[in-house]
């Protein structure tokens, strides 16, 4: 295995150099566990440990190691683990507000080119979902793909793409059916050596059937879903990136019960384009959009042009990103 099958680039072999320690070496981080990294030399994976500046105290969550980032190691001894001394600079990642009430991003993935948002065309068919999720990945600088799985499962499939195209505007959409192979080639058109990939979306859409299809082994656990609403057990239990020799990198995420947002106000042109374009022509440059008269947006809901839902999921990601 090579550092360029791994994903490494000139630039980042420039933020090693910047460092001036000629002792570290180049390593990816390919899994994250409570109290432990896996990282790829290109020669090993090895166990690994943070380095004093990122304990507790030292480091934000965000400014740690995530699965798919690169980072600096010193070579361990047989039987120790290896040391991470630094964070080389992130290309893009994949990234929301973390739980709880601290105020801060949570890395889901980093160093990502495409991000594959699963959606099961069963009852875990969510517009408003995909929504915030379209909105976090204009955020992360790579580039979203919407794969709508299950279409063994649908009564009309054409119907539903139809709909995500109405929210998921000048984003590549994607029937199929992970689990029987139909349609599967649209998945991997998008693999490339040197590239990486990372799989979101809600535990039981499929995301682990389609890393394990990709690998061609079942690397990553499948649990069956419930019934009444489609959502599956956490059988992912954890991020891990995975390589296809000379045909890219491949990142699996568990499913996430909280979605909150992460970025700023600039991050919902990408995901709602359509209103923001319509915001553009208010009679007021500071519209609220609420009651203004002249609102284009609201002129363009009353008459049905905008859909109300879209609206208003529109407001509320707003809300919470200038919170």
């Amino acid at each position: 295995m090579t550092l360029d099958e791994l994903g490494w680039t000139p630039e980042f072999q420039d933020h090693l150099q910047a460092l001036e320690m000629p002792d570290l070496i180049p390593a990816r981080v390919v899994r994250q566990d409570p109290y432990s990294y896996f990282v790829m030399t290109g020669m090993a994976t090895v166990m690994a440990e943070l380095g004093g500046r990122f304990r507790p105290g030292g480091a934000d969550e965000q400014d740690r190691p995530a699965v798919g980032d690169w980072v600096a190691l010193q070579p361990h001894e047989e039987g120790d683990a290896a040391l991470i001394h630094a964070l080389l600079p992130r290309r893009g990642g994949f990234a929301r507000q973390r739980a709880g009430s601290v105020t801060g991003a949570q890395v889901v993935a980093a160093n990502i080119d495409i991000v594959y948002i699963v959606m099961g065309l069963d009852a875990d068919f969510n517009l408003r979902r995909l929504e915030r999720y379209l909105a976090l990945c204009w955020t992360s600088a790579a580039e979203p793909v919407v794969l709508l799985n299950k279409a063994d499962l649908s009564d009309d499939p054409a119907a539903r793409k139809t709909e995500v195209e109405a929210v998921a505007l000048g984003v590549d959409i994607h029937t199929l059916s992970a689990k029987q192979g139909d349609g599967f080639e649209a998945v991997e058109g998008y693999l490339e050596a040197g590239r990486t990939v990372a799989f979101i979306g809600s535990s039981g859409a499929g995301k682990s059937t389609m890393v394990n299809r990709l690998l061609g082994a079942e690397a990553m656990a499948v649990g069956a879903v419930r019934a009444d609403d489609s959502k599956g057990r956490h059988t992912t239990t954890h991020r891990e990136l995975f390589v296809l020799p000379g045909r890219g990198i491949v990142i699996d995420t568990p499913g996430m019960r909280e979605l909150q947002m992460w970025g700023d106000e600039d991050s919902l042109r990408g995901a709602f384009a359509d209103i923001e374009d319509l915001a553009q022509t208010c009679k007021f440059r500071d519209c609220a959009h609420e009651s203004e008269p002249g609102c284009a947006v609201l002129g363009a809901v009353e008459s049905g042009a905008l859909d109300e839902g879209r609206f208003h999921s529109y407001l509320k990601l707003k809300g919470e990103l200038a919170h």
